[in-house]
């Protein structure tokens, strides 16, 4: 069964960085369209950051230009590097694959990030 494992969240002021981690269990970072998806309090689960099929990525006008999606296909992992942070990107953040029939697999524990001061 695929797992993911995301973590580097924590607490940080307005204007810091952070930079989150996902590891998933075999290539399916790379096989399939992944991205970074985020849960506010109270509001619906949104992806911000992904990797298309060409290997381009896209944002969500909310985090353009403040967060930046790499990948290491070598070990299964993805980032999301997170600058200029506000407060309003505080959320439990989690990383996850598109499949053919365009359902997600089944999510991880997700990792909280506080923006606050």
């Amino acid at each position: 069964q695929v797992q993911f494992v995301e973590s580097g969240g924590g607490l940080v002021q307005p204007g810091g960085s952070l930079r989150l981690s996902c590891v998933a269990s075999g290539s399916i970072l790379s096989t399939y369209v992944s991205g970074w998806y985020r849960q506010a309090p109270g509001a619906q689960r949104e992806r911000i950051a992904m990797f298309r099929s060409g290997g381009t990525t896209d944002y969500a006008e909310s985090v353009k230009g403040r967060f930046t999606i790499s990948r290491d296909n070598a070990k299964n992992t993805l980032y999301l590097q997170m600058d200029s942070l506000k407060p309003e990107d505080t959320a439990v953040y989690y990383c996850n694959a598109v499949r053919i029939n365009n359902s997600l697999f089944p999510w991880g524990q997700g990792t909280q990030v506080t923006v606050s001061s």
